[in-house]
């Protein structure tokens, strides 16, 4: 897979599927999450909705740069959040890793894009068209929340299975997969793909450490509300209402908070895009796209 070299001295490793004469759309990851990820027939169905379709793995994650040793550790960023304390140094927030998108389309030579973000990959969508708004064509927000802490709560058992610390050796990794199961789709848990993936990702990249980094930088970037009522931007939020990781209401706020934007609630969805849906999720982002298409070039530059 091709790799950038961002000015930032970040390295991304990233690919592209479909026609570059096509409207571009990135696709940004989630939390910890590897841009393979994006399954091979899923990427398919995006190009066969007419678009170039562009994954990349998020800094400190996958084959991308690593930033060991860097940054506070995300409880001391929550601690001093709670007792309305400075900050401490974390190694980035998501405006960098925003920029690392940014700074992919800027070596592809693509100057608009569609952004669609999963999890924390919505956040860093939002981020994305707060912060480079002349980059963004349509923003899709996927299982995603504001930055409101108030807003979008996980479960405990969701959040315990997140946060607790991932076994090193392959076997045990590849056991602890399947703790997902406590936040994706009921109706459609696949243990078989989920053990698939995870042993895929520690064979491609184990880098636990990033984890820390990757939730420091969410918990310093703040409440993005605000800032998402300015934005003037063809935008879809999709959420399950079965999600247990970020609640619905999350989507929810998301959507209320940018002006016009669509909300899609999908049944038997939850943190997680489950095979089955894939039809329906893939047909709502291509006619956001096609909304963003007939849209008059000047709006929202």
């Amino acid at each position: 897979m091709p790799r950038t070299t961002l000015p930032s001295g970040i390295e991304i490793e990233y690919d592209t599927h479909g026609s570059p004469s096509d409207p571009a759309l990135l696709l940004v990851n989630g939390f910890t999450s590897q841009m393979i990820s994006w399954y091979p027939d899923l990427l398919q169905q995006l190009v066969d909705q007419g678009l170039y379709v562009i994954r990349y793995d998020n800094r400190d994650c996958g084959l991308s740069s690593k930033l060991d040793g860097q940054g506070a550790d995300p409880m001391e960023v929550i601690k001093a959040q709670l007792a309305g304390d400075a900050l401490p140094e974390v190694a980035y927030t998501l405006s960098e890793m925003a920029a690392d998108g940014i700074g992919v389309l800027d070596h592809l030579g693509v100057e608009r894009a569609h952004i669609a973000g999963v999890s924390m990959g919505g956040m860093i969508v939002q981020t994305m068209a707060i912060e480079h708004p002349d980059r963004v064509a349509s923003l899709t927000s996927i299982m995603s929340s504001t930055g409101d802490p108030r807003v979008g709560a996980p479960t405990p058992e969701a959040r315990d299975a997140l946060l607790a610390p991932p076994p090193a050796e392959r076997e045990a990794f590849i056991e602890a997969s399947v703790r997902a199961k406590v936040w994706q789709s009921k109706k459609y848990f696949d243990e078989d793909e989920v053990r698939a993936l995870a042993a895929a990702g520690f064979d491609r990249s184990f880098s636990p450490e990033g984890s820390k980094r990757q939730l420091a930088a969410i918990y310093a970037s703040g409440d993005r509300t605000e800032a998402l009522t300015r934005l003037d931007v063809p935008t879809l939020v999709i959420h399950g209402r079965d999600d247990t990781l970020i609640s619905p209401e999350g989507g929810f706020r998301t959507a209320e908070s940018i002006p016009g934007a669509r909300l899609l609630y999908v049944s038997d969805m939850g943190h997680d895009l489950p095979r089955p849906l894939w039809p329906v999720l893939v047909e709502a982002i291509g006619g956001n796209v096609r909304t963003a298409v007939r849209r008059p070039a000047e709006v929202g530059n």
